[in-house]
């Protein structure tokens, strides 16, 4: 049997939804596995009545989490909106698998998505043998997700055309997909909903036009406020993906982690951690994603080409990777960190020395 490389996360975490749908007795509206107080829940974590611990799926500020569940019980879409790296996606994902159970219907914006991608599609060689009529539409996640009364995720809203992105404003305002060429409609069932993500960050922004930033409510995922939350975060997805990809290393150990998310912040902010020296930013987003990925990359290096325990210099490739966009100005801004930073921090000698072997 062929093992799946990364399940849905409505399978990952079957076992809590099902134990948050048997507990739940508060209103759940039309369409929706369970009610938006245990979504909540399912979201930030916590215990239930009868002592079964659900885990936390964002580390953050849960006021945002409300404001995002509240939304999409009304007629407004979400729009998840951040840096790089905010877990803007991983929150579409668990929300959608929470409320509709079904976090596949997806679109990934590109600067290459057309209008078909969104809307609806034609089989032609059944539309040349048959002519136009429902058998040779080919339906997309948002004509499904209408039909079925879920939610769908389109990713990465503001890389896709202007032009295209207006065709969404039909089916969020009149909730309601016209289908011209067969003089027919598709309309949405109670349930059917948007979540979007977008960032500011990426080359090719196309900015929303007013219209279609009326009919979303936005929510803007932070940055992690402190040091021990985004190093929680950092710890747990990395065991989790460690796990995934069965790599045979030890649990990164608690001080790399603080070391590569204290690097992190620092350069994202500007400024040191204990706010008396000023630095220059990279080109890069330095988001908590990045961190995520620096450990991975070090664990994958230990396990297989070490002893298995993560080290300096394991760390070392990933994270001058990570920085390191722009070959010019930012091989300045980090040799420079490293000169008067890293080099002067009582305990950081070994990452420092692992960074300067690496030739960039």
């Amino acid at each position: 049997m062929k093992t799946i490389l990364r399940q849905h996360v409505e399978e990952q975490f079957a076992q809590e939804i099902e134990e948050l749908k048997k507990q739940d007795s508060g209103h759940r509206p039309p369409n929706w596995l369970m009610s938006p107080r245990s979504v909540l829940t399912y979201i930030m974590g916590g215990k239930l009545k009868n002592g079964f611990e659900v885990s936390p799926k964002y580390i953050g500020n849960g006021r945002l989490i409300e404001i995002a569940v509240a939304t999409l019980t009304t007629d407004r879409a979400l729009l998840l909106y951040g840096l790089p790296g905010t877990a803007k996606s991983w929150v579409s994902e668990h929300l959608s698998a929470a409320i509709s159970g079904d976090s596949t219907l997806l679109i990934q914006g590109t600067a290459g998505t057309s209008e078909d991608a969104i809307r609806y599609g034609w089989n032609y060689a059944r539309l040349i043998a048959e002519g136009p009529s429902e058998k040779a539409l080919v339906e997309t996640p948002m004509m499904r997700a209408m039909q079925d009364g879920k939610i769908a995720r389109l990713e990465e809203l503001t890389r896709i055309g202007s032009d295209v992105q207006d065709t969404l404003i039909t089916i969020l305002s009149e909730k309601t997909m016209p289908v011209p060429e067969l003089n027919m409609e598709i309309q949405a069932v109670e349930g059917f909903n948007v979540i979007a993500t977008a960032n500011n960050r990426d080359k090719g922004v196309n900015e929303l036009s007013g219209a279609l930033k009326r009919r979303f409510n936005t929510v803007i995922l932070p940055t992690p406020d402190t040091v021990e939350e985004e190093v929680t975060i950092v710890q747990q997805r990395s065991a989790s993906l460690a796990k995934t990809y069965q790599i045979p290393a030890e649990v990164p150990a608690l001080q790399e982690i603080q070391r590569i998310v204290t690097i992190f912040r620092e350069l994202r902010s500007g400024v040191t951690a204990d706010g008396k020296t000023k630095i220059k930013m990279p080109s890069g987003a330095m988001s908590t994603a990045e961190a995520i990925s620096v450990v991975n990359s070090g664990v994958a290096l230990a396990a297989h080409f070490g002893d298995g325990r993560l080290n300096a210099a394991d760390l070392a490739a990933g994270l001058v990777g990570s920085v390191v966009k722009d070959p010019v100005q930012d091989k300045l801004v980090w040799n420079e960190y490293l000169e008067t930073i890293l080099k002067t921090r009582e305990g950081w000698k070994d990452l420092y020395r692992a960074c300067k072997e690496i030739n960039i």
